[in-house]
Protein backbone atom coordinates (compact mmCIF):
# COMPACT_ATOMS: atom_id res chain seq x y z
CA UNK A 1 0.00 0.00 0.00
CA UNK A 2 1.01 3.20 -0.16
CA UNK A 3 1.24 6.04 2.33
CA UNK A 4 2.59 9.45 2.38
CA UNK A 5 5.95 9.89 4.78
CA UNK A 6 8.52 12.91 4.87
CA UNK A 7 6.31 14.51 2.30
CA UNK A 8 6.54 12.05 -0.46
CA UNK A 9 4.56 8.70 -1.57
CA UNK A 10 6.09 5.50 -0.46
CA UNK A 11 5.22 2.16 -0.82
CA UNK A 12 5.13 -0.56 1.50
CA UNK A 13 4.11 -3.70 2.46
CA UNK A 14 3.01 -4.71 6.37
CA UNK A 15 2.84 -8.20 7.44
CA UNK A 16 0.82 -7.38 10.59
CA UNK A 17 -0.71 -3.48 9.26
CA UNK A 18 -2.06 -1.96 12.41
CA UNK A 19 -0.95 -4.78 14.73
CA UNK A 20 -1.84 -3.93 18.37
CA UNK A 21 -0.44 -6.87 19.86
CA UNK A 22 3.24 -6.02 20.77
CA UNK A 23 4.71 -8.00 18.15
CA UNK A 24 8.50 -6.27 17.45
CA UNK A 25 8.94 -4.98 14.05
CA UNK A 26 11.69 -5.66 11.21
CA UNK A 27 12.24 -3.05 8.83
CA UNK A 28 13.72 -4.65 5.95
CA UNK A 29 15.41 -1.80 3.44
CA UNK A 30 16.63 -3.04 0.13
CA UNK A 31 19.69 -2.36 -2.09
CA UNK A 32 20.70 0.17 -4.95
CA UNK A 33 17.90 -0.17 -7.29
CA UNK A 34 16.08 -3.10 -5.86
CA UNK A 35 12.34 -2.92 -5.11
CA UNK A 36 10.77 -4.81 -1.94
CA UNK A 37 10.05 -7.52 -3.68
CA UNK A 38 13.08 -8.39 -3.95
CA UNK A 39 13.42 -9.58 -0.15
CA UNK A 40 13.23 -13.36 -0.21
CA UNK A 41 9.44 -14.99 0.72
CA UNK A 42 11.21 -17.20 2.70
CA UNK A 43 12.98 -14.92 4.56
CA UNK A 44 9.92 -12.44 5.90
CA UNK A 45 8.26 -15.93 6.61
CA UNK A 46 10.83 -17.04 9.04
CA UNK A 47 10.39 -13.54 10.06
CA UNK A 48 6.91 -13.82 10.76
CA UNK A 49 7.66 -17.50 12.06
CA UNK A 50 9.95 -16.36 14.91
CA UNK A 51 7.10 -13.71 16.03
CA UNK A 52 7.65 -10.72 13.98
CA UNK A 53 5.89 -7.97 12.31
CA UNK A 54 7.58 -7.33 8.87
CA UNK A 55 7.47 -3.74 7.01
CA UNK A 56 9.31 -3.78 3.77
CA UNK A 57 9.59 -0.45 1.49
CA UNK A 58 10.49 0.45 -1.78
CA UNK A 59 12.77 3.28 -1.18
CA UNK A 60 12.33 6.61 -2.95
CA UNK A 61 13.10 6.67 -6.67
CA UNK A 62 12.64 2.87 -7.17
CA UNK A 63 9.60 0.30 -7.37
CA UNK A 64 6.15 2.11 -6.78
CA UNK A 65 7.65 4.88 -4.57
CA UNK A 66 7.76 8.29 -5.88
CA UNK A 67 9.94 9.04 -8.38
CA UNK A 68 12.85 11.89 -8.32
CA UNK A 69 12.91 13.04 -12.25
CA UNK A 70 12.81 16.83 -11.71
CA UNK A 71 15.60 16.57 -10.48
CA UNK A 72 17.55 15.92 -13.25
CA UNK A 73 20.75 13.15 -14.31
CA UNK A 74 23.98 13.20 -12.16
CA UNK A 75 27.00 13.35 -13.87
CA UNK A 76 28.39 10.08 -12.40
CA UNK A 77 31.32 10.23 -14.50
CA UNK A 78 32.57 13.46 -12.90
CA UNK A 79 31.50 12.24 -9.06
CA UNK A 80 33.43 9.16 -9.15
CA UNK A 81 36.60 11.53 -10.70
CA UNK A 82 36.16 13.87 -7.65
CA UNK A 83 35.57 11.04 -5.33
CA UNK A 84 39.14 9.45 -6.31
CA UNK A 85 40.72 13.11 -5.61
CA UNK A 86 39.27 13.62 -2.51
CA UNK A 87 36.62 16.40 -3.34
CA UNK A 88 33.51 16.04 -2.14
CA UNK A 89 30.65 15.24 -4.49
CA UNK A 90 27.24 16.38 -3.95
CA UNK A 91 24.12 14.49 -4.89
CA UNK A 92 20.24 15.32 -5.71
CA UNK A 93 19.29 13.48 -2.80
CA UNK A 94 20.75 11.83 0.20
CA UNK A 95 21.36 8.56 2.24
CA UNK A 96 20.29 10.66 4.99
CA UNK A 97 17.12 11.75 3.17
CA UNK A 98 16.36 7.92 2.23
CA UNK A 99 16.69 7.39 6.52
CA UNK A 100 14.70 9.94 6.93
CA UNK A 101 11.88 8.25 4.49
CA UNK A 102 12.77 5.04 6.76
CA UNK A 103 11.98 6.49 10.30
CA UNK A 104 8.60 8.24 8.44
CA UNK A 105 7.23 5.11 7.57
CA UNK A 106 7.59 3.73 11.38
CA UNK A 107 5.85 7.30 12.27
CA UNK A 108 3.26 6.94 9.97
CA UNK A 109 2.19 2.84 11.09
CA UNK A 110 2.79 4.46 14.58
CA UNK A 111 6.20 2.01 15.38
CA UNK A 112 8.20 3.38 17.93
CA UNK A 113 10.88 1.19 17.76
CA UNK A 114 12.03 -1.47 15.01
CA UNK A 115 14.85 -3.75 14.57
CA UNK A 116 16.35 -2.52 11.48
CA UNK A 117 17.88 -4.52 8.66
CA UNK A 118 19.31 -3.86 5.39
CA UNK A 119 21.17 -5.07 2.71
CA UNK A 120 23.94 -3.22 -0.26
CA UNK A 121 22.96 0.25 -0.29
CA UNK A 122 20.10 -0.50 2.02
CA UNK A 123 22.50 -2.02 4.96
CA UNK A 124 23.66 2.50 4.11
CA UNK A 125 20.63 3.55 4.96
CA UNK A 126 20.27 1.57 8.22
CA UNK A 127 23.09 2.33 9.23
CA UNK A 128 21.89 6.10 8.68
CA UNK A 129 18.64 5.18 10.52
CA UNK A 130 20.63 4.04 13.66
CA UNK A 131 23.17 7.03 13.54
CA UNK A 132 20.15 9.37 13.01
CA UNK A 133 17.39 7.96 16.10
CA UNK A 134 19.09 5.39 18.11
CA UNK A 135 16.77 5.41 20.98
CA UNK A 136 14.18 4.03 18.04
CA UNK A 137 16.62 1.39 16.28
CA UNK A 138 16.07 -2.05 19.00
CA UNK A 139 19.31 -3.58 16.57
CA UNK A 140 20.91 -2.89 13.10
CA UNK A 141 21.97 -6.14 10.78
CA UNK A 142 24.14 -4.54 8.25
CA UNK A 143 24.12 -7.30 5.05
CA UNK A 144 26.96 -7.41 2.34
CA UNK A 145 27.17 -3.27 2.75
CA UNK A 146 29.80 -0.87 3.38
CA UNK A 147 30.83 1.90 5.63
CA UNK A 148 31.96 3.73 2.87
CA UNK A 149 35.06 4.38 3.85
CA UNK A 150 37.58 5.71 2.04
CA UNK A 151 40.39 3.07 0.66
CA UNK A 152 38.36 -0.04 1.30
CA UNK A 153 38.21 -2.74 -1.72
CA UNK A 154 36.22 -2.04 -4.72
CA UNK A 155 34.39 -4.19 -6.93
CA UNK A 156 36.27 -6.24 -9.09
CA UNK A 157 36.58 -4.64 -12.49
CA UNK A 158 34.70 -6.97 -14.57
CA UNK A 159 31.43 -6.50 -12.40
CA UNK A 160 31.80 -2.60 -12.56
CA UNK A 161 32.03 -2.89 -16.30
CA UNK A 162 28.32 -4.91 -16.40
CA UNK A 163 26.83 -2.74 -13.89
CA UNK A 164 27.82 0.64 -15.05
CA UNK A 165 26.72 -0.52 -19.24
CA UNK A 166 23.55 -0.26 -20.44
CA UNK A 167 20.68 -3.18 -21.56
CA UNK A 168 21.17 -3.26 -26.08
CA UNK A 169 17.59 -1.98 -27.02
CA UNK A 170 14.83 -1.07 -24.83
CA UNK A 171 12.74 -4.15 -25.17
CA UNK A 172 11.81 -6.78 -22.54
CA UNK A 173 14.48 -9.77 -23.86
CA UNK A 174 17.11 -6.93 -23.99
CA UNK A 175 16.48 -5.49 -20.61
CA UNK A 176 15.88 -9.11 -18.99
CA UNK A 177 19.23 -10.68 -21.08
CA UNK A 178 20.94 -7.23 -19.47
CA UNK A 179 20.23 -7.83 -15.50
CA UNK A 180 20.25 -12.11 -15.73
CA UNK A 181 24.16 -11.03 -17.08
CA UNK A 182 24.55 -8.58 -14.10
CA UNK A 183 23.14 -10.81 -11.42
CA UNK A 184 25.26 -14.06 -12.59
CA UNK A 185 28.14 -11.30 -12.57
CA UNK A 186 27.31 -10.14 -8.72
CA UNK A 187 25.97 -13.33 -7.45
CA UNK A 188 27.00 -16.01 -5.05
CA UNK A 189 29.43 -18.58 -6.68
CA UNK A 190 28.45 -21.40 -3.85
CA UNK A 191 24.67 -21.14 -4.19
CA UNK A 192 24.13 -20.59 -8.30
CA UNK A 193 20.70 -19.47 -9.57
CA UNK A 194 19.69 -20.86 -12.96
CA UNK A 195 18.65 -18.26 -15.69
CA UNK A 196 15.36 -19.41 -16.00
CA UNK A 197 14.69 -18.44 -12.25
CA UNK A 198 16.63 -15.80 -12.75
CA UNK A 199 14.41 -14.37 -15.91
CA UNK A 200 11.27 -14.68 -14.19
CA UNK A 201 12.23 -12.56 -10.69
CA UNK A 202 13.59 -10.36 -13.36
CA UNK A 203 10.43 -10.46 -15.09
CA UNK A 204 8.14 -10.17 -12.17
CA UNK A 205 10.29 -6.82 -11.18
CA UNK A 206 9.89 -5.38 -14.53
CA UNK A 207 6.61 -5.32 -14.89
CA UNK A 208 6.18 -3.82 -11.23
CA UNK A 209 8.27 -1.17 -12.00
CA UNK A 210 11.07 -0.42 -14.06
CA UNK A 211 13.06 2.86 -13.68
CA UNK A 212 16.82 3.00 -14.05
CA UNK A 213 17.06 6.73 -13.86
CA UNK A 214 16.30 6.41 -9.97
CA UNK A 215 19.15 4.01 -9.91
CA UNK A 216 21.49 6.34 -11.26
CA UNK A 217 20.59 8.88 -8.39
CA UNK A 218 20.50 6.30 -5.77
CA UNK A 219 24.03 5.56 -6.79
CA UNK A 220 25.32 9.30 -6.17
CA UNK A 221 23.37 9.52 -2.63
CA UNK A 222 25.89 6.36 -1.88
CA UNK A 223 29.03 8.04 -3.36
CA UNK A 224 28.07 11.57 -1.72
CA UNK A 225 28.50 10.02 2.17
CA UNK A 226 31.65 10.25 3.02
CA UNK A 227 31.36 10.75 6.43
CA UNK A 228 29.64 8.21 7.38
CA UNK A 229 32.73 5.83 8.45
CA UNK A 230 33.95 7.86 11.07
CA UNK A 231 29.98 8.26 12.85
CA UNK A 232 29.96 4.94 13.31
CA UNK A 233 31.80 4.69 16.33
CA UNK A 234 29.07 6.61 18.16
CA UNK A 235 26.50 3.54 17.77
CA UNK A 236 25.94 1.98 21.15
CA UNK A 237 22.84 -0.80 20.07
CA UNK A 238 23.19 -4.23 19.02
CA UNK A 239 24.71 -4.89 16.09
CA UNK A 240 25.08 -7.97 13.63
CA UNK A 241 27.56 -7.98 9.90
CA UNK A 242 26.68 -10.21 7.10
CA UNK A 243 29.10 -10.84 4.49
CA UNK A 244 29.58 -12.64 1.76
CA UNK A 245 33.21 -13.99 1.36
CA UNK A 246 33.05 -14.49 -1.99
CA UNK A 247 31.09 -11.32 -2.73
CA UNK A 248 32.26 -9.31 -6.35
CA UNK A 249 30.81 -5.89 -5.74
CA UNK A 250 31.48 -5.28 -2.24
CA UNK A 251 33.78 -7.44 -0.97
CA UNK A 252 34.16 -9.45 2.47
CA UNK A 253 36.79 -6.65 3.70
CA UNK A 254 33.98 -4.01 3.09
CA UNK A 255 31.76 -6.05 6.04
CA UNK A 256 35.06 -6.38 8.58
CA UNK A 257 35.35 -2.66 8.59
CA UNK A 258 31.64 -2.30 9.21
CA UNK A 259 31.99 -4.41 11.75
CA UNK A 260 35.35 -3.30 13.37
CA UNK A 261 33.64 0.67 13.56
CA UNK A 262 30.53 -0.44 15.05
CA UNK A 263 31.42 -1.13 18.73
CA UNK A 264 30.37 -4.82 19.87
CA UNK A 265 29.30 -5.45 16.46
CA UNK A 266 29.32 -8.84 15.11
CA UNK A 267 30.72 -10.24 12.07
CA UNK A 268 29.35 -13.41 10.11
CA UNK A 269 31.17 -14.24 6.94
CA UNK A 270 29.78 -16.38 4.74
CA UNK A 271 31.38 -18.33 2.51
CA UNK A 272 30.20 -19.23 -1.30
CA UNK A 273 28.17 -16.20 -0.81
CA UNK A 274 28.30 -13.33 -3.19
CA UNK A 275 25.54 -10.01 -3.68
CA UNK A 276 22.53 -11.68 -3.70
CA UNK A 277 20.15 -14.09 -1.56
CA UNK A 278 19.35 -17.09 -2.69
CA UNK A 279 17.70 -20.00 -0.66
CA UNK A 280 21.11 -21.33 0.45
CA UNK A 281 22.23 -17.84 1.34
CA UNK A 282 19.30 -16.80 2.62
CA UNK A 283 19.25 -19.97 5.45
CA UNK A 284 22.83 -19.42 6.09
CA UNK A 285 21.57 -15.43 7.35
CA UNK A 286 18.64 -16.23 8.44
CA UNK A 287 20.74 -18.59 11.31
CA UNK A 288 22.25 -15.93 13.10
CA UNK A 289 20.25 -12.89 12.08
CA UNK A 290 16.62 -14.41 14.49
CA UNK A 291 18.98 -14.85 17.50
CA UNK A 292 20.13 -11.64 17.29
CA UNK A 293 16.76 -10.17 16.79
CA UNK A 294 15.50 -11.85 19.78
CA UNK A 295 18.46 -10.96 22.06
CA UNK A 296 18.25 -7.46 21.24
CA UNK A 297 15.14 -7.11 22.11
CA UNK A 298 15.32 -8.87 25.31
CA UNK A 299 18.28 -6.46 25.96
CA UNK A 300 16.91 -3.25 24.87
Amino acid sequence: MKIRANNIDIEIEDTHPGDASGRPVVLLIMGLGMQLVAWPPALVQALMDAGYRVVRLDNRDIGLSQKFDHLGQPNLVWASLKYKLGLPVKSLYSLHDMAADALAVLDVLQIDKAHVVGVSMGGMIAQRVALAAPARVLSLTSIMSSSGARGLPQAEPHVMRVLLSRPAGKDLSSIMDHYVKLFKAIGSPGFPVDDAELRLRILAASERSFHPAGVTRQMMAIVADGRRAAELAALRLPALVVHGKADPLVPFACGEDTARRIPGARLIGIEGMGHDLPAGVVERVLQPLIPHLNAAGTAR
